[in-house]
């Protein structure tokens, strides 16, 4: 059985494409595997998924589809041909019968509806999707939206530069006598950028975004596309190579840790047992020696002592 959902870095690296289901624009991104598939919808305001694996399939297949008795994969790259097409943006699919629809449930869920046809037989499936974490509405939508609005205003800053400059060239030129072959290539001079940003920009370019007709044109055009996509791999790369960079370096915290937390302690107190232990056993070594001395050299009176009991006893505690 396949992992529920795709991995959170292959979903990321789809782009979100514009998509119109029963006239609801709608931004979407999805991941289809071999028997499993990862879904995102987002109308800006909400931000909807479904995951489903090969168990999960099978189950709802057999629900919407009483006559159905075949297995997964059978049937599931029907499934894809069938809504694809209709996740990218584009009308119609491998099947030109195949219907969508798209209704609001009570609680916030929306319902993705497909009807087309497998093998001569109506085929029926339904994408039952639930409002998305906050953790993958930020991964997936906001902290990417976050980095291209960064970029592109480091790319408006840079390009600001470059008319003040041009201005400059220009300014040059005619203070040393060149002049337009053509009027009406004439343009006014750029080096106010914050007059130009609020005049001009803010008080004709906003309230067209902001109108009401202008909303259709929700989602990323090609350029936006690629710098989302830019942008992601980038993330990707450096994730990885901080991943490895990690994996990589000897674990020497550790080792420190509790050495600073006794093991200096426990080392000395290894060093001098090591140690009494070692005397101990020279003593001991020693011992027998003497005692033979003193029984060759002591008197008969003196032998029957407790000495050869203690040296019983002694050598039979290290052995």
């Amino acid at each position: 059985m396949e992992a529920r959902g795709a991995p959170a870095e292959v979903l990321l690296q789809h782009p979100w494409l514009p998509v119109s289901i029963s006239g609801c624009q709608l931004l979407a991104k999805s991941w289809f595997g071999e028997t499993a598939y990862h879904i995102l919808l987002t109308d800006i305001h909400c931000v909807w998924e479904e995951r489903m694996d090969s168990a999960a399939i099978q189950q709802r297949a057999q629900e919407l589809n009483r006559r159905l008795r075949a297995p997964v994969k059978a049937f599931f790259s029907h499934l894809c041909e069938v809504v694809q097409p209709c996740l990218s943006g584009r009308d119609g699919g491998a099947d030109g019968e195949a219907q969508v629809s798209l209704t609001r449930q009570e609680g916030g869920n929306i319902s993705m509806k497909l009807k087309s046809e497998l093998a001569g037989l109506p085929f029926y499936w339904e994408f039952d999707c639930t409002p998305a974490p906050v953790t993958v509405v930020c991964v997936q939508l906001v902290r990417p939206l976050l980095a291209m609005s960064h970029l592109l205003q480091r790319q408006v800053e840079q390009l600001g530069g470059l008319l003040a400059r041009k201005d400059a060239e220009i300014q040059d030129y005619r203070e040393n006598g060149a002049t337009l072959s053509r009027e009406r290539l004439q343009t006014g001079r750029f080096w106010r950028r914050r007059t130009y940003r609020e005049k001009d920009f803010m008080s004709k370019v906003l309230p067209l975004l902001c109108s009401d007709q202008q909303g259709q044109a929700l989602g990323f055009d090609d350029d936006l596309q690629r710098l989302y996509a830019a942008i992601v791999a980038h993330g990707n790369a450096c994730t990885r190579k901080r991943k490895l960079s990690e994996e990589d370096q000897p674990p020497t915290e550790e080792p420190d840790l509790t050495s600073s937390l006794g093991g200096s302690h426990s080392s000395e107190a290894t060093e001098d047992g090591q140690q009494s232990r070692d005397a101990a056993g020279a003593e001991m070594a020693d011992r027998p020696t003497v005692q033979q001395s003193l029984l060759v050299t002591s008197d008969p009176a003196e032998r029957p002592s407790s000495k050869p009991k203690k040296k019983k006893k002694v050598v039979g505690l290290f052995r």
